[in-house]
């Protein structure tokens, strides 16, 4: 006996159809920064610790969204600043013990966070 080939039934299809739609949208959903229970993005935080003269991080790059909030806690020992180059250019105290500063930047490119006292690069901020 020699079986004909028949074509798969509208209710096949629908059942089909049914299974695979909610998996197609998952694979092509867009991949969201992080975001708060309102919908906002959070804060880049980055820890800075002043200690016997040292200070870190050293140099390192970080890439920080235009208009997201910077969070810098520095931790230190001794009292100081630190200089950032944006435009325009920030300058923050802060005391022994801890101090946080929060910033935000307007303009994409390259942001260095410096301190003066010693004279070190501490962060370079990729803004974009």
């Amino acid at each position: 006996m020699h079986r004909v080939p028949t074509r798969p039934s509208s209710r096949g299809l629908a059942a089909l159809a049914a299974l695979v739609l909610p998996l197609a949208l998952v694979a092509c959903g867009s991949e969201e920064p992080d975001s708060g229970a309102d919908g906002a993005q959070e804060p880049v935080a980055i820890e800075i610790t002043v200690e016997d003269g040292a200070i870190t991080p050293k140099g390192d790059r970080i890439e920080v969204g235009v208009g997201d909030e910077v969070v810098f806690t520095v931790t230190s020992d001794v009292a100081g600043s630190v200089h950032v180059h944006s435009t325009p250019e920030v300058t923050f105290d802060y005391t022994e013990g801890t101090t946080e500063e929060t910033l935000t930047f307007e303009r994409p490119g390259v942001v260095e966070v410096e301190a003066h006292d010693p004279d070190q690069l501490i962060v370079q901020l990729e803004v974009s």
